[in-house]
């Protein structure tokens, strides 16, 4: 059987990173995107390479729909090129962007913002890159926490977020017939450079949360990147349009 090939976007730094090196550590071929830090997405690169895995880093920014078509275009050509393969198996949607403010004081602009990179992008970026995508393949849908529990300031993103939980349920309906499985994964708050590292680096915000959680603490980076490694399992292939939570117990 050939190499299983994962592509992951926002794969150079926080989640996105850590999803990548666990799958390559399970043998995976990525691919990998950035928005602006080439050398930190290269790193990725190299890392799973000195493992000798295989991957590789694409520019792109999830929130520009019109440069979709080159980068599908350029995705096939990497396929083509490592791996002698016109698809792939396994799509992460992950990148993203956050943003603190308060219902009342979120503007049209920030919603917009939030709206292209975190709902509209991945809907059609999903659905352009259907093509490369191998029968039997996987969707997995980065979510939140946020759109079951509520903290003020994240009405909007936490509001994308959950559209793209109802996006996972009907993708999951409508591509079942090609045997591809759909689901979404909703982390906690957790220790990343994610919103500025506030989680990571603010002690007041992780005590908080740390009081706030079952197991008594905030999520670090490999919960999150061990349990998608988990979840692309073959041992889960009968699961699809779910919505799995990975918070520690956050807000019970």
């Amino acid at each position: 059987m050939s190499q299983r090939i994962a592509l992951v976007t926002g794969g150079s730094r926080g989640l996105g990173k850590n999803a990548a090196l666990k799958l390559a550590g399970q043998g995976v071929g990525i691919i990998l995107t950035y928005q602006r830090n080439e050398s930190a997405a290269q790193e990725v690169v190299d890392e799973i390479k000195r493992k000798g895995g295989k991957a590789s880093a694409l520019a792109l920014n999830v929130g520009d729909i019109a440069s979709f078509s080159d980068f599908i275009a350029e995705t096939a050509r990497q396929l083509n090129t490592l791996w002698q393969r016109s698809d792939f198996d396994y799509l992460i949607n992950n990148a993203g962007i956050g943003l603190h403010a308060s219902f009342a004081e979120t503007t049209e602009a920030q919603f917009d913002e939030l709206m292209r990179i975190h709902f509209k992008g991945p809907f059609f970026l999903t659905q352009e890159l259907l093509p490369l995508l191998a029968d039997g393949g996987r969707i997995l849908n980065v979510s939140t926490g946020l759109a079951r529990f509520t903290l003020p300031g994240h009405s909007a993103y936490a509001a994308m977020k959950g559209a793209m939980e109802v996006l996972t349920r009907y993708q999951a309906k409508e591509l079942g017939a090609r045997g591809i499985t759909v689901n979404s994964i909703a982390p906690g708050a957790t220790e990343t450079d994610f919103s500025g590292g506030v989680v990571r680096d603010n002690a007041q915000l992780n005590q908080f949360v740390s009081s706030q959680t079952a197991l008594g603490r905030a999520g670090l980076p490999d919960d999150i990147g061990n349990a998608i490694a988990a979840l692309l399992s073959d041992e889960l292939s009968w699961m699809t349009a779910q919505r799995v939570e990975l918070s520690g117990g956050m807000l019970l």
